[in-house]
């Protein structure tokens, strides 16, 4: 005879299981979402990897919510951890992503302001990242989108000089502003630049030459970059294959495009999710693939499963 916690570990060791052998069929092996945004009913952040084919997301969380996260990744074993942010203005904002860390979140993020990326509030975020030890995720965004979204975490085109004076800090960058730098000629004139990819962007020679840089690979920001350029993302892709890392940052209901409009109509009814594992699994080999959707993710985060 066993006890319910026990049937209760039986079962979910079996579905995750059960799970695993699907995803094996769809995108080769397990996927990790860096970028899933932690939703007012929890459970929909549940239909939402499921339909995606995604294993384990990583539920971005206002340090309001963190007791929320952490049920729902209690609730559901293996499917799911959590990175935490708090108002940067606020002068207790450190105390409290501190206290989140230790109590269990594995990084800062999302880090969406309306600052200077090297002003004074993300220099205390970048120490801070590295006495925790944990990643920081920054949405650098100096162009305002469509919907009239504003600027945040502005002049990316000074943030090498964050990562020269921050070494130990474990960057993730995301967002318009760092996917629209892959190419060299970028205007700052629009969030989603079309067109063919000229090489020597910023962003691209950053992944080359900084070791505490990473990228993740989510929203329209990225998925627009996959789509413009039919050749130059397959360079992209195998070039750093070490440091990209799948997200999502999805608004659909059920990981297959429900429940939404997009502001890009290439876009439009469509999960952001599953288009952009689709063209990272067409454009890169199948040991990169593995790479970007599950193994640079866990190891920098030491998930083991």
């Amino acid at each position: 005879m066993i006890n319910r916690r026990q049937f209760i570990s039986a079962a979910a060791a079996g579905s995750t299981a059960s799970l695993w052998a699907q995803q094996r069929n769809e995108w080769g092996g397990p996927v990790l979402d860096i970028h899933l945004h932690l939703r007012p009913d929890g459970e929909s952040n549940l239909a939402h990897i499921n339909g995606s084919g995604v294993t384990k997301a990583v539920l971005l969380t206002r340090v309001q919510s963190v007791d929320q996260s952490r049920a729902l990744a209690e609730k559901h074993p293996g499917r799911f951890v959590w990175f935490v942010s708090a108002d940067l203005l606020k002068p207790e904002s450190a105390d409290l992503l501190t206290k989140a860390v230790k109590d269990g979140a594995l990084g800062l993020g999302e880090i969406k302001n309306q600052v200077e990326c090297d002003g004074p509030e993300m220099k205390r975020m970048y120490a801070l990242a590295a006495d925790l030890n944990v990643p920081i995720q920054i949405h650098f965004g100096d162009v305002p989108q469509p919907s009239g979204n504003a600027v945040f975490n502005g002049g990316f085109k000074r943030f090498d000089t964050m990562l020269k004076a921050f070494p130990r800090t474990k960057f993730i960058a995301h967002a318009d502003t760092f996917w629209a730098n892959v190419s060299s000629d970028y205007a700052y004139d629009t969030a989603y630049p079309s067109g063919p990819i000229k090489p020597g962007g910023i962003s691209d020679k950053w992944l080359s030459d900084y070791p505490n840089l990473w990228a993740d690979m989510s929203a329209n920001s990225c998925n627009n970059f996959l789509n413009r350029d039919p050749d130059f993302p397959v360079g992209f892709l195998a070039r750093h294959q070490d440091k990209l890392m799948f997200g999502c940052d999805c608004p659909c209901s059920d990981g297959r495009g429900g429940g939404t409009t997009n502001p890009s109509p290439r876009l439009h009814g469509k999960c952001i999710a599953r288009e952009t594992l689709a063209a990272a699994q067409r454009m890169s080999k199948p040991e990169v693939f593995r790479k970007i959707r599950w193994e640079n993710g866990a190891k920098l985060l030491g998930l083991t499963s």
